[in-house]
């Protein structure tokens, strides 16, 4: 009977909680979303937060990690990206809580620690009663240097949190890189339990049209997925975003009839290679309109994706700051906090280095002056401004070649199917989240046997 108990046990698809029986009266500035949500992954002791920008991730992981560390009486340690862990103690200051940024084990103390992943070698992390990941789509990358170390190394930690904004609809990857750091399936395990290879491509997967309802269950068991409080039925007073203003510019491109090609006029691009081709072409005429365009009054922040478009935006533009990837991380987070506390007016950057975590209300202007073909980047870097909170009508600018072919077009297009996904993911988690959640009602599994197994009489005599 045990063998078969241990089989059923293997059965569930539902992950069990592993946190606090009791959760404690939780702070009063939290929003009743956020106060439910904390209040569930504490219960939940290994959960995820897949929340839109501007929900208040922050705030209720340092709520988080404050509870845990009471709990477990061990410190817990907050992962951020570089200069997001001075947001994080800026927010605790707001709300009254304790946090500190820390550089290495010897300055951990009781309660909250707030790092960045880039010093991650200088912890043990076992000595930890809880880690939180801010802005966790690091672990999307499955053989990512981050990512396996904070797997193997969370293993035993009871109190694991990821937050994020909602992670890119129809990516499993970074569904499965999650469960596997919270300990809740391996990223393979999910894949062979809820999907079948589509194709000829490894990375092309989709859910067994069996699996989809048990699939969602899985998920809403270890996490919660939110675009606005709406989605789990609470009220969204509060988080209305303002309007967003989206202008593309074209240049023109210095072209000579070839004979070579026999071709008049200038062609659009098509392939990646003519696309970069085309860019690298016009840096000095984009650079001139970018700089035409930048106001003198206020906050801009440019988005580059080469790095002579940065050099020669930072020498046009006055008073503007490049931050590139030459620098060291000290400088590169100092820049990124004087920016946020208005001591850079215009900033010039890169999404790769500062489109993820920084939260810009304060600015409602940006323009990319290069743009590649990621919808990810192009959306978090929008999303540093356009976020809840924000007060201002955002406007952004898009400039290209016009032998660049339709990249803008592409990147809509992509934010079109990424939005009804997206809204998809939403819709199917939606009911689930708001049970777990709200009512606490789904902490058993669904595979619940009530039919006893009946022994064979030979199989008796047998033994």
């Amino acid at each position: 009977m045990d063998a078969y108990a241990s089989f059923l046990e293997r059965k569930r698809m539902v992950d069990p909680m592993t946190g606090l029986d009791n959760v404690p009266d939780l702070p009063n500035f939290l929003f009743p979303h956020q106060r439910d949500i904390v209040a569930w992954a504490l219960r939940r002791g290994r959960a995820a937060i897949f929340a839109g920008t501007g929900l208040g991730k922050t705030a209720m992981e340092l709520v988080w990690g404050d509870e845990v560390a009471k709990h477990t009486g061990k410190p817990v340690l907050i992962f951020a990206p570089l200069a997001v862990s001075q947001q994080h103690i800026r927010e605790a200051d707001k709300f009254g809580l304790s946090a500190r940024i820390v550089k290495d084990q010897g300055e951990c103390a009781d309660g909250v620690n707030v790092t960045n992943y880039q010093k991650i070698e200088h912890f043990d992390l076992t000595a930890f009663g809880g880690i939180v990941l801010d802005e966790s789509s690091i672990l999307k990358s499955t053989n990512g240097h981050y990512r396996t170390r904070l797997i193997e190394e969370c293993r035993n930690v009871p109190f694991r949190l990821a937050a994020t904004a909602t992670p890119a609809p129809n990516d499993f990857m970074e569904l499965g890189n999650h469960a596997e750091f919270l300990g809740v399936m391996s990223y393979t395990d999910m894949l062979a339990t809820f999907f079948v290879h589509d194709g000829g491509e490894t990375q092309k997967w989709r859910l067994k049209g069996h699996a989809e309802n048990e699939f969602w269950k899985w998920m809403a068991s270890w996490s919660v997925m939110l675009r606005q409080p709406s989605d789990l039925g609470y009220p969204n007073d509060g988080y209305d975003l303002p309007p967003l203003k989206q202008t593309q510019h074209h240049v023109a491109a210095d072209y000579a009839p070839s004979l070579d090609t026999g071709l008049l006029f200038p062609v659009e691009a098509h392939t990646l290679q003519e696309r970069i081709a085309a860019r690298r072409d016009t840096v000095e005429e984009r650079v001139a309109l970018a700089a035409s365009i930048t106001p003198e009054d206020r906050p801009f922040v440019w988005w580059c994706n080469l790095n002579a478009e940065a050099d020669a935006l930072t020498k046009a533009v006055p008073g503007s700051v490049n931050l590139h990837g030459g620098l060291k991380d000290i400088e590169k987070e100092r820049i990124l906090v004087d920016f946020s506390e208005g001591r850079i007016r215009v900033l010039v950057t890169k999404p790769s280095l500062a489109g993820f975590g920084m939260n810009w209300q304060h600015c409602a202007d940006t323009g990319f002056v290069g743009l590649n073909d990621s919808f990810e980047q192009v959306f978090q870097a929008i999303r540093r401004f356009w976020r809840f909170g924000q007060t201002k009508p955002v406007n952004v600018h898009f400039i290209a070649a016009e032998t660049e072919g339709a990249v803008v077009a592409n990147l809509r297009r992509k934010e079109a199917d990424a939005e009804r996904m997206a809204a998809a993911m939403v819709k199917h988690m939606a009911d689930l989240s708001s049970v777990e959640v709200r009512g606490m009602a789904r902490t058993v599994a669904d595979y619940n046997p009530k039919q006893p197994v009946i022994i064979p009489e030979f199989l008796r005599r047998a033994a």
